[in-house]
């Protein structure tokens, strides 16, 4: 019982961002999970005026909203190029997470690699924005915070 209440309250302040495109694709695929309260909580602060009495069937935040707001809090670009992505699912296990799966149109030859997260950015001064990438046979790992929220990459010499 004292695990499931630590867990509820989750002290950790972390989103997961997992970036992929395979070499010669012109396509990146993006995963993204964080808490659906933590969500909820920065949603409001995107979009004050939407309330659940509004949406439709007032389950969930309508799939255009969730990837209007992804994109306003992430920012993607390839080769200086700021992409937009294409919400493929949004999945909400237990109303205890929220995971997206997006697509980007990018380049197949991608050069440097920037992205900018600013999720949670107001609400935890301890909140940190994991990126993994797989980028045209590049590996690395970006931790992004409040106070340092954009991360760069060089792909190519």
């Amino acid at each position: 019982m004292i695990l499931n209440a630590w867990l509820i309250f989750h002290p950790l302040h972390v989103t997961l961002t997992s970036i992929d495109q395979a070499p010669g694709s012109d396509s990146l695929k993006v995963f993204f999970r964080m808490y659906y309260d933590d969500f909820l909580r920065d949603y409001k602060l995107y979009d004050p005026g939407f309330t659940f009495e509004n949406a439709p069937g007032n389950k969930s935040i309508p799939p255009d909203k969730v990837l209007a707001y992804f994109n306003k809090r992430i920012q993607i670009y390839i080769n200086h190029k700021r992409l937009s992505g294409k919400l493929l699912s949004v999945d909400i296990p237990d109303n205890y997470e929220i995971c997206l799966n997006l697509i980007y149109k990018s380049e197949s030859n991608p050069a440097n690699f920037k992205i900018r997260n600013q999720i949670l950015a107001k609400f935890h001064p301890d909140q940190k924005n994991m990126i993994f990438c797989s980028i045209d046979k590049n590996e690395f790992a970006i931790e992004l915070t409040p106070s340092n929220d954009k991360g760069k990459r060089k792909l190519k010499n």
